[in-house]
């Protein structure tokens, strides 16, 4: 095919894929091989089938009986992760041993949009949580009884599917952004080499510092409600799913499976220099494949703290209180210096926004249908 031919017609086809490209969304077509990326491998099948395509061809990605510069035009356009311009897509199907619930994995498939991603500002991995419907509030452990603003138990759906850190944001991350690091537990100890402390979480960060970094990224805090859904992962326990307990279990013995905290007599956090945090994603994730929602460090999000928010709470997508009770907001998950009780599905915990703590960090989530 002569170079002469195609320049002039791919100029045009450039510009025209350009201006379009924002109106395909998530449908992009010139990811030939359904991997979540247009890549060299969908170059390739677009130049292998170069040429007249009387009967439908899957490269004809215009459908104009032909595949040429047009078509060309489109594919270099969609370049780089399906729909996620701000991403690179690093799974586009749940890993069967990570989401072990069939349904769950069916749900992230049947959003069109790949499973884990990297953001390519910031280098945050992320997960796709679905959309879905759950019950929030009041799960019990074995020792462990429900906060009255735990109660009523009531019925949440969340409406458009998110993505969310499958890590709790780190001091490295943190400081890529931000340019400091303001974290207690910088140095190397005998539970984390010196090459592993950027991974610690980052901590010591109030709830008005993290707007910056949000500011500066793009990213968002998630609403509580999001949190517990992307927590639960379909489980209705006060511990999310680990390993042996695929449904997750009320169990508070078994929780150092999944959580850096305070237990007397554990391996985790007894007292002195073993209380501390620990590089994230150590320990085992939940049935979205995220780690650290129990333990480590507790988490910001993004609501005011209210006692009787849940008596009230509209059933879809609720965006929390217009104000909280003693200007709190909320925090989840526990920490490495709470115990079990903390670090259950539904416990709520609250602090000053402008406090910070050396127990408390945060993870991001990013908006969809803002893309």
């Amino acid at each position: 095919m002569p170079a002469t031919r195609i320049r002039p017609r791919l100029a045009a086809a450039l510009i025209l894929a350009i201006v379009s490209s924002t109106a395909q969304g998530a449908d992009c077509v010139a990811d030939l091989d359904q991997n979540g990326v247009v890549d060299s491998a969908d170059l390739a099948r677009v130049l292998t089938d170069w040429g007249p395509c009387p009967k439908s061809c899957d490269s004809d990605l215009n459908g104009d009986g032909a595949v040429d510069a047009p078509d060309l035009g489109v594919l270099l356009a969609q370049w780089g992760s399906c729909g996620l311009p701000w991403a690179t897509v690093l799974e586009q199907d749940p890993d069967p041993a990570v989401v072990i619930d069939p349904a769950l994995r069916d749900a992230i498939i049947n959003t069109g949009f790949p499973w884990r991603v990297r953001d390519n500002a910031t280098q945050i991995e992320m997960v796709l949580v679905p959309n879905g419907t759950f019950d929030m509030g009041a799960s019990p452990g074995s020792i462990h009884t429900s906060s009255f603003f735990e109660f009523p138990i009531h019925r949440v759906t969340l409406t458009e599917p998110f993505y969310l850190g499958r890590y709790e944001v780190t001091q490295a991350q943190w400081t890529a952004v931000m340019g400091t690091n303001p974290s207690e537990f910088q140095s190397a100890s005998e539970q984390v080499p010196a090459a592993q402390v950027v991974n610690r979480p980052v901590e010591q960060v109030s709830w008005d510092n993290i707007q910056d970094f949000l500011a500066a990224t793009d990213m968002r805090l998630p609403s509580e409600a999001e949190w517990e859904y992307s927590y639960r992962a379909g489980t209705t326990t006060a511990y999310h799913s680990m390993p042996g307990y695929p449904s997750g279990t009320n169990d508070y013995g078994q929780v150092v499976s999944i959580a850096w905290n305070f237990i007397v007599g554990s391996v985790n956090c007894t007292s002195g220099s073993a209380c501390q945090t620990r590089p994230v994603g150590l320990l085992a994730a939940n049935g979205f494949g995220l780690h650290d929602m129990s333990g480590n460090v507790s988490e910001w999000v993004n609501d005011w703290f209210s006692l009787d928010y849940y008596a009230e709470s509209p059933s879809i997508n609720p965006p929390g209180p217009p104000f909280g009770f003693g200007g709190y907001r909320v925090r989840r998950g526990g920490s490495w210096g709470f115990a079990p009780g903390l670090e259950r599905s539904s416990a709520r915990d609250f602090g000053t926004p402008s406090q910070p703590s050396n127990f408390v960090g945060f993870r991001v989530a990013k908006t969809l249908s803002a893309q």
